[in-house]
């Protein structure tokens, strides 16, 4: 079976709508969704680069598809979105609230 190098999609949670992109690289891909704030990312990205950078940015782990993102959980996040209130455990649609928040 051939594993898809690259999609892209609609994250939608109520009436709010997140783009996203997914990159196959290994074992599993690499999943990212852009917000006005900063990202949501699977721990492809390092957060110590990611702080590092400055970078308001949250990530959840053992995402495959899109389908497991909306059903992860935050497993981390920079000091920056822990500054905006992002938490480990909190549910994807909440963090992506408040990463996309003006």
């Amino acid at each position: 079976m051939k594993k898809e190098l690259f999609a892209e999609t609609n994250i939608i949670f109520d009436d709010k709508t997140y783009k996203a992109i997914k990159i196959g690289l290994g074992n599993i891909p690499l999943i990212v969704v852009k917000t006005k704030k900063g990202y949501l990312a699977s721990t492809y990205i390092d957060k110590g680069a990611a702080e590092k950078m400055g970078d308001i940015a949250c990530f959840v782990t053992n995402v495959r598809d899109f389908d497991d993102l909306k059903r992860a959980k935050i497993k981390h996040a920079t000091t920056w979105a822990e500054d905006i209130g992002i938490r480990p455990g909190m549910t994807i649609k909440k963090a992506l609230e408040l990463l996309d928040q003006d």
